[in-house]
């Protein structure tokens, strides 16, 4: 329980400030030091968590033993200490939030169903969910594009956007923002996020850090504008809005210092990259990433943004920016209330939250780059952290043409970054496919190894800075002058995190040289980033597949997985916004943009990338257009919507009437038959491996958020009923129905189960017949069997997205344990959310050293007896042979409050059952 009282201070912090002419109270961090000695070294991160200790001190939850933690903290750099940490509010997006709705209307009936008031589950926390995920670029490329794929968006979505209207009027603390606002991250900088927050409380306005919780992984955004806020899980977020504290370990904090200032003509997309890179190669899964140093001075909050949105790109919970100059300078342009500015900034300074010059806080281990070093980028061909100089991007791919694993559906190209060196994966040697003929726009053209199908601005990574979307639009209005176009294989669009890029293209006087280019305008939501993009035009397609080309993407986002942009383009790399435009004025990226030409001008002439390649000063002047009478006009209205959102009929009730003929929203299973108390734990005996999965296996593997053929366990449920492949929408626009995600876990047309040989895609062994099949349909036959599953897997599992799907589908698939070597901290955590044993292979054991083929039985004892944080568990493996193998693997419940969670078979049920108690 919260207490939030002025009335509980055992530290004697409560303190007050004046600020826009109000008086605020506070918990004093410096008045905290007199008791428990000087914080001011601390970093800013962990001092935003004492104060949320302080402030939430209850001697239940929180006590005097973790806040003398966190001081101890700087004496040895770490903590094994276990906090909880209670967020201001929470962030959601349509494609987790709308099945996190369906989460609380399955417990609304279930609370029901034990005779309570269901009115009992209902947000404590502000929640704000911005419907981002649902546009798809079907039409492109001219003016109506952007009218027709809403269009398509509503009527596709409507039993969606029915439930999430029912939401809003049966939810409190719920607000939805509509479709064709924005991308949530964008959003939550640019209006929802406050740096500050206060709430009235016994009289008196209590003044706080503004902290969050999303349910996507790129919620660290909002790091950049000073709020510490990361992604979790749609399970955890929901426990979060029903009170529940986020269990955490007290993190290590690596301090990346910046010094210097970028170079000409090198972007903020090239120097995220580049940190992207150096991070991933430090390692700091699960850790805190804080900047800090003088190179922070004169950097915009729109460049902080960039850098702290890629935090799940280098494996940080956070990549954190402390308040300063800047923040107030930002706040100010987006149309913050002056009053809020004198709140943050005296609230900052107050608390020692104010970055000075010069201050160098402790830190666990630190970093340094000079931004001066930074070259002009790209990352890819399949990793964000893969990054690649320009200048080295044709080379780049003509190697991974000589050297690539395949050429064909089952194997493809495998370009690994290790120790900053480019490393590739090789099986055979290959000559690269000929180009395919082809006709596009009634003209006979070829489509050529190499070639980009997809150029996107896209992603709130990018498409929120200001400079470089300027600098896209003038390349583009230079290209035009000069008699450029856009290559017609390439399929082109511009989809913004808001509303306000439209407004300063257009006074910058580019939107028309980027509609003359096919950048139009197409929605505006994530779009090509997360897996959106749209069918590509017959004619490439058919050229792909009758050549089985490797061809490319171009996108300004910040995830280019396996499968994820476009099931048929194997490469694909994440740009500057500048660059994606270049690259479809290209159309291949075996070009050598410093040395080829990109076209040639009206007399024939060749033109090279230098040519139109915008000055500093000309982007700054750009730049000087951004106002913020713009931010006030686009979030005037922001949780209104068009006239057809407002249009939409929903039930008035407060428990949602479910229908069984709903293919996007279902009764989901996980309450059914729930007792007062849960059931206990058994020792998994004679498990069959499901899947055995190699390194990097990301959530989009696991769970794809894209499209799906009609031949599979998913497409096939749905022609049963009655929806034509045409109408199929994706993966993640069907998160609501359990039925359409069970059958699409493990399901991503690049994932690659090493039961079988060269085989890609969601499919296994189904070991006592020895039968191959959709991993959906063996999974369904072991549960007739009453067989336990195990999933066997590398290094980095779960990496990528906050997606709950990957974990609650793991779950409907009868999986008992995931064993791997090493795990990403969402997925991890979302296991455990649902139920399912996250274990890990001690150093120098995997499933190579076990010589696992998949038809294995796995034997896991000690869950039968006390579950316990980080304990050891016997796995015994038993071969076809009848030998046997042990081994111990370590629980990766990493807390106490985890430990629980899993023992009551998921924190949901947990928190039912709670409530249920005290009703």
């Amino acid at each position: 329980m919260s207490t939030d009282s002025p009335g509980k201070d055992s530290l004697k912090t409560f303190s007050s400030l004046k600020a826009g002419g109000k008086t605020f109270h506070y918990y004093s961090l410096p008045k905290a030091a007199d008791t428990l000695g000087d914080l001011n070294r601390l970093p800013f991160s962990l001092k935003v968590l004492l104060e949320n200790l302080l402030r939430n001190e209850d001697d239940t939850t929180v006590d005097r033993s973790h806040i003398d933690a966190m001081v101890q903290w700087m004496k040895d750099r770490k903590s094994d200490t276990e906090i909880q940490f209670r967020p201001a509010r929470v962030l959601m997006q349509d494609f987790t939030g709308v099945p996190g709705v369906v989460d609380l209307a399955a417990m609304r009936e279930a609370v029901k169903v034990a005779g309570k008031d269901p009115a009992m589950i209902n947000p404590l926390s502000p929640v704000d969910l911005v419907i981002d995920h649902s546009v798809m670029v079907d039409k492109f490329g001219d003016a109506s594009s952007f009218k027709d794929n809403v269009t398509i968006e509503m009527e596709r979505n409507q039993e969606r956007y029915e439930f999430l209207r029912w939401g809003q009027q049966a939810f409190d603390n719920f607000r939805v923002v509509p479709p064709g606002t924005g991308i949530c991250h964008q959003v939550n900088l640019e209006y929802l996020g406050k740096t500050v927050w206060q709430k009235d409380q016994d009289g008196k306005t209590i003044a706080y850090p503004d902290t969050l919780v999303g349910t996507d992984s790129h919620t660290t955004m909002i790091n950049g504008l000073g709020i510490l806020g990361w992604g979790v899980g749609g399970i955890e977020a929901e426990a979060a809005m029903l009170g529940q504290p986020v269990s955490m370990l007290i993190p290590e904090v690596v301090g990346f210092k910046i010094t210097g200032k970028l170079r000409e003509g090198i972007t903020a997309t090239d120097l995220v990259l580049t940190v992207t890179e150096m991070l991933r190669k430090k390692g700091v899964v699960g850790k805190f990433v804080e900047f800090y140093g003088d190179g922070l001075k004169d950097m915009p909050v729109a460049d902080r943004a960039t850098i702290a949105n890629m935090a799940p790109e280098y494996g940080a919970t956070c990549g954190f920016f402390p308040v300063d100059e800047q923040t107030i300078k930002y706040m100010r342009l987006t149309g913050r209330e002056e009053e809020q500015l004198e709140l943050v900034e005296a609230y900052a300074k107050a608390q020692g939250l104010w970055r000075e010059p010069g201050h160098e806080p402790v830190y666990t281990d630190k970093l340094e780059l000079d931004m001066g070093d930074v070259e002009a980028s790209l990352a890819g061909p399949k990793r964000p952290q893969d990054r690649v100089a320009l200048k080295d991007m044709k080379a780049s791919f003509e190697l991974l043409m000589e050297t690539a694993e395949g050429t064909s559906g089952s194997r493809e190209a495998n370009l690994e970054s290790e120790g900053g060196q480019t490393a590739v994966g090789v099986e055979d040697s290959y000559e690269p496919h000929a180009s395919q003929p082809m006709k596009m726009n009634g003209e006979q053209t070829r489509l050529d190894p190499g070639a980009v199908v997809i150029a996107a601005i896209t992603s709130c990574t990018n498409t929120s800075n200001p400079s470089v979307m300027m600098a896209a639009g003038l390349i583009a209005q230079k290209a035009v002058a000069k008699g450029l176009k856009t290559k017609p294989w390439v399929k082109t669009s511009l989809a913004p995190g808001s509303k306000v890029v439209t407004d300063y293209l257009r006074v910058g006087g580019f939107q028309d040289d980027l509609n003359e280019l096919g950048f139009n305008l197409v929605g505006y939501g994530c779009t090509t980033c997360i897996g959106n993009s749209g069918p590509l035009p017959e004619a490439v397609e058919k050229a792909i597949n009758d050549g089985d080309l490797t061809v490319a993407s171009v996108l300004s986002g910040n995830r280019n997985f396996e499968g994820r942009v476009h099931p048929l383009v194997k490469t694909n790399w994440l740009a500057s916004p500048p660059l994606v435009v270049a690259y479809a004025l290209a159309g291949n990226v075996r070009l050598d943009l410093f040395n080829d030409p990109l076209g040639t001008d009206k007399d024939g002439k060749p033109v090279y990338l230098k040519d139109l390649w915008p000055s500093q000063q000309e982007i700054a002047e750009a730049v000087e257009k951004v106002k913020t009478e713009m931010f006030h006009k686009e979030y005037g209205e922001v949780f209104e919507g068009d006239d057809t959102w407002k249009a939409i009929k929903f039930p008035e009730s407060k428990v949602y009437e479910w229908s069984d003929k709903s293919t996007y929203i279902q009764h989901p299973p996980f309450f059914e038959g729930m007792g007062p108390e849960p059931d206990p734990i058994e020792d998994i005996k004679d498990a069959n491996i499901l899947a055995l999965l190699g390194d990097s296996v990301t959530t989009d593997h696991i769970s794809p958020a894209g499209s799906f053929k009609p031949d599979t366990p998913a497409g096939k449920y749905l022609q049963e009923h009655g929806v034509d492949p045409h109408d199929f929408n994706s993966y993640g626009s069907r998160r609501g129905n359990h039925q359409v995600m069970m059958r699409g876990t493990f399901a991503n047309v690049r994932i690659k189960n090493e039961m079988l040989d060269g085989v890609e895609g969601g499919h296994t062994r189904f070991v006592p017949t020895g039968e191959q099949m959709a991993i959906y349909d063996a999974a369904m036959k072991y549960q007739e069997q009453g067989t336990p599953l195990v999933v066997i897997a590398g290094k980095e599992y779960g990496t990528g997205s906050s997606r709950d799907w990957a974990a609650k589908g793991t779950r409907l698939l009868g999986v008992k344990a995931v064993v791997a070597e090493s795990y990403e901290r969402i997925h991890r955590s979302n296991l455990i959310g649902m139920g399912v044993m996250p274990l890990q292979f001690p150093e120098g054991v995997d499933r190579k050293s076990l010589k696992l083929t998949g038809e294995e039985t796995i034997s896991i004892d000690g869950l039968s007896g006390e579950i316990k944080p980080g304990q050891s568990l016997k796995m015994t493996v038993k071969y076809k042979d009848g030998s046997t193998e042990s081994c111990e693997l370590k629980s990766r419940i990493d807390t106490a409050n985890e430990a629980v969670y899993f023992k009551h078979g998921g924190i949901l049920h947990y928190v039912v059952r709670e409530m249920l108690k005290s009703a």
